[in-house]
């Protein structure tokens, strides 16, 4: 008897344990399960949630990285304040192993912290309800790390993944039968929870020293804070699509981000309706806003007037747009499920996300607040999606009958 029978064996013996969910968590994450299908008709395929799991932590991974090397990036900027524009995304100058010491040692804590907080709610759940430990945090513990400032205390982070796992997900009966994104909830909750220190308008930058040589910690603004106060761009285009700029640690690089949604929409993960109709919903809106301010129907001393007469088709660089319609509205279980809904659903998603960042400027950002709002209206879009399609083919039947 090899080893993987044995372990399913000893599983079969103490089924009546209590501990036995804890046990199964770590075998079922190198093994696949002996369980099959006798009988009747099943849809055979080769993935299961731990490989669909497992396949978007793969898609976070460069982006998770190119965040520790971006983080000591705009660490050295703030010290040596020698900032190139338009560097070449293979630039030695961003790609140093000074870089990514620094980030590494200020994002790694956040990622354990996530993780060990995060797992240790699955687990003590799973205990308490006799269920196995279900692999749906193991994109969520990922998430998490990427969309909170990079500052923010552990002991903040560690309440709000306790309150993200617990009424974001398992009142509600655990993974796949959540409302909303899990990893939203928990920045939802710093934001209302603790909102000085989620103001969306600033970006850690650590080791700073000032003329009287002390070193301390500052923070830097990021392009939306810069422009939610009416100053002007200082980055160009190049530097927002590879990433060269402050801002959370996965939302920087749009070239990253559009890699890892082609390995979404390849592998069959994420919706390419979604990612699609968010872009159109958010080129439409950020359209409607430059009418608005080409027309000076907002004057320039406006408070609103910056973002408005942004470039439209800048507002999908900057911000957490990006990294929000690819990784988080996507998300199946929270997602609107049928064809067309996902068009509304998305397009709705890109279209709040630009009007709530223009005429928010208190919090520059508006794809969380979208999408957990989406996520709300899923299931009634598919609703009236259904009822659509019943009130058609009645229709046809009683032209038929006709």
């Amino acid at each position: 008897m090899g080893l993987k029978e044995k372990l399913h064996q000893f599983k079969e013996e103490n089924k009546d344990k209590k501990w036995l969910p804890l046990f199964s968590a770590f075998h079922t994450f190198l093994y696949t399960p002996n369980d099959t299908a006798s009988a009747g008709t099943h849809i055979k395929g080769a993935d299961d949630l731990k490989r669909t799991m497992n396949t978007v932590i793969m898609a976070l991974i460069p982006v998770l990285i190119f965040g520790m090397f971006n983080a000591g990036f705009q660490h050295n900027i703030a010290v040596n304040g020698n900032f190139t524009s338009g560097m070449s995304f293979f630039s030695g100058e961003f790609w140093n192993l000074d870089n990514f010491i620094i980030g590494a040692a200020k994002i790694l804590p956040l990622v354990i912290i996530s993780y060990g907080i995060g797992l240790g709610v699955e687990f003590i759940f799973a205990i308490l309800k006799g269920h196995e430990v279900e692999e749906g945090y193991l994109v969520t513990g990922m998430l998490v790390p990427l969309i909170v400032p990079v500052d923010i205390p552990l002991w903040m982070l560690s309440v709000a993944v306790v309150f993200g796992v617990v009424i974001g997900k398992e009142v509600f009966g655990g993974t796949g039968m959540n409302i909303m994104n899990p990893a939203l909830i928990i920045r939802a909750f710093l934001f209302f929870a603790y909102p000085t220190w989620m103001s969306g308008d600033k970006v850690w930058v650590t080791g700073a020293v000032d003329v009287a040589g002390t070193a301390d910690a500052i923070s830097g603004e990021t392009i939306l804070g810069s422009l939610a106060q009416g100053k002007e761009m200082i980055y160009s285009v190049s530097d927002m699509f590879f990433g060269f700029i402050p801002g959370s640690v996965g939302e920087t690089s749009t070239l990253l981000i559009l890699l890892g949604a082609a390995f979404l929409i390849f592998s069959k993960i994420g919706s390419w309706r979604i990612m699609l109709s968010a872009v159109a919903g958010a080129l439409a809106m950020g359209l409607i806003f430059n009418m608005i301010a080409d027309a000076n129907i907002i004057s320039e001393g406006s408070k609103f007037y910056s973002l408005m007469s942004t470039p439209f088709w800048h507002h999908l660089l900057i911000g957490g747009f990006a990294f929000g319609v690819v990784y988080m509205a996507t998300d199946p279980v929270t997602a609107s499920q049928t064809n067309k809904g996902k068009w509304y659903y998305g397009f709705l998603i890109g279209f709040l996300s630009i009007a709530i960042r223009v005429f928010n400027p208190a919090y520059p950002e508006g794809v969380m607040l979208a999408i957990l709002l989406m996520n709300v209206f899923a299931p009634t879009i598919d609703h009236y999606v259904v009822q659509g399609n019943i009130k058609k083919r009645m229709k046809r039947l009683k032209a038929k009958k006709a």
